[in-house]
């Protein structure tokens, strides 16, 4: 049975319902279909208004469902003859990075990903998603391949965060995402990242240093998770919900702040609903910035990811807290 939240249970009640008119109209055949089309739109009504309205926390909710599409699951939509790669050349192949090489609207590309797992036994193989320092080594390695030959690189982030275990921080985790965010600073190919699921703390934004950062419609980008920040704050994770608010890290916020670039359109209730709809939103999207940026030249791209970056947290302070100032 598919993941259900609170806030979906009147839908699911509503097209119960339907299911079970459907039913016993076609067992007693009775034409029912006047009252099975009240029902349905009442539901169309019922989706949008839901839907049309979420709250943050809603929105953390969708963007970790448990059947949201992974890289994997838009590897064979976004890309041709997509090539894995695997290894750091230091340690071991971390399950939670992937990537490698493929062909995207017949450009060669160098594509990175983190990766969740969609049930129990796929989620301790790629560590629900948190990479430790070889996946961050890889995702070097590939990067700097890509540097190399002139490819554009395009990075998908999905991550609660980090890997914080005893062994990540023996191998250097701090060093490595440190190292990831220098060599991404500098590259002079084209960077675009995309959020498709949860962006959390530090493990996302190791691969968020780019020209272009996209963000499908319920997904979230955030220096810490809401349950940690409530923890921090409050001292008391029941009070993620609040967090969610008060962080403004989905991807509305994030674009009215200027910290995205666009906002990726997904179907009604996720991308888990309609995952080749959301492919081809995502894919023309990529396309229009690619083409853009392979426009400009490497001194160009390098010098708009700095000033990307620069304006990140921009204030401006009022005449009158200037002149107080100097009064003082």
């Amino acid at each position: 049975m598919a993941q259900l939240f609170e806030f979906e249970k009147p839908i699911a009640e509503l097209e119960h319902r339907i299911s079970e008119l459907q039913k016993f109209s076609a067992d007693k055949g009775i034409d029912l279909s006047q009252e099975v089309d009240t029902l349905e739109k009442r539901v169309l009504l019922l989706k949008k208004e839901i839907y049309g309205n979420l709250e943050p926390w809603q929105k953390v909710q969708i963007a970790r469902h448990s059947e949201r599409p992974n890289f994997y699951d838009y590897a064979p939509l976004l890309f041709e003859d997509f090539i894995e790669l695997k290894g750091d050349r230091l340690f071991a192949d971390d399950h939670s990075i992937a990537g490698g090489i493929a062909l995207f609207h017949g450009v060669p590309v160098t594509v990175v990903a983190q990766v969740k797992g969609k049930d129990t036994k796929e989620n301790i193989k790629r560590n629900f998603g948190m990479p430790h320092p070889e996946g961050y080594r890889k995702a070097i390695r590939l990067m700097d391949q890509a540097e190399k030959f002139g490819r554009p690189i395009l990075t998908f982030i999905d991550t609660p965060g980090a890997a914080c275990d005893l062994g990540a921080e023996e191998r250097g985790q701090g060093e490595a995402i440190a190292r990831c965010l220098l060599a991404m600073s500098g590259y002079r190919v084209p960077v675009i990242s995309t959020v498709i699921g949860e962006g959390g703390s530090g493990g996302a934004l190791a691969l968020g240093v780019c020209n272009v950062l996209l963000m499908l419609e319920n997904s979230f980008y955030s220096v810490i998770a809401p349950e940690s920040c409530a923890s921090i704050l409050w001292k008391d994770t029941t009070k993620a919900k609040e967090a969610a608010a008060a962080l403004k890290f989905t991807a509305k916020d994030l674009l009215r702040l200027g910290v995205a670039d666009e906002l990726v359109r997904e179907p009604q209730g996720g991308a888990h609903n309609n995952l080749q709809q959301t492919a081809d939103e995502l894919s023309q999207v990529i396309s229009k910035y690619l083409v853009r940026l392979r426009s400009e030249s490497p001194e160009a791209i390098r010098e708009t990811r700095y000033q990307k970056l620069r304006k990140i947290g921009m204030f401006r302070e009022s005449a009158e807290i200037n002149l107080t100032k100097k009064l003082d």
